[in-house]
């Protein structure tokens, strides 16, 4: 498992709001499926009311979540 940082927006009452989500996944496809998964179940959006603007893989020093610092350190 790798890590990826995810930038971007969701629309949330008619308002478009910043996001910076950690997620572990194996590649970049795989981080773009968990957040627009994590988002639409935390809010109730569809896919289209998010917007990715960037994913970037980051090392396991610059992990900030406890849990998917321990998913990458585990699964490795």
């Amino acid at each position: 498992m790798r890590a990826f940082r995810v930038i971007g927006t969701f629309k949330i009452d008619k308002k478009w709001k910043d996001f910076k989500l950690e997620v572990a996944a194996e590649d970049v496809e795989g981080a773009t499926d968990k957040v627009l998964s994590t988002l639409g179940s935390r809010h109730r959006l569809n896919r289209k009311e998010i917007q990715i603007q960037d994913i970037a893989e980051i090392s396991v020093e610059d992990i900030s979540n406890p849990t998917v610092r321990y998913l990458v350190e585990e699964k490795g």
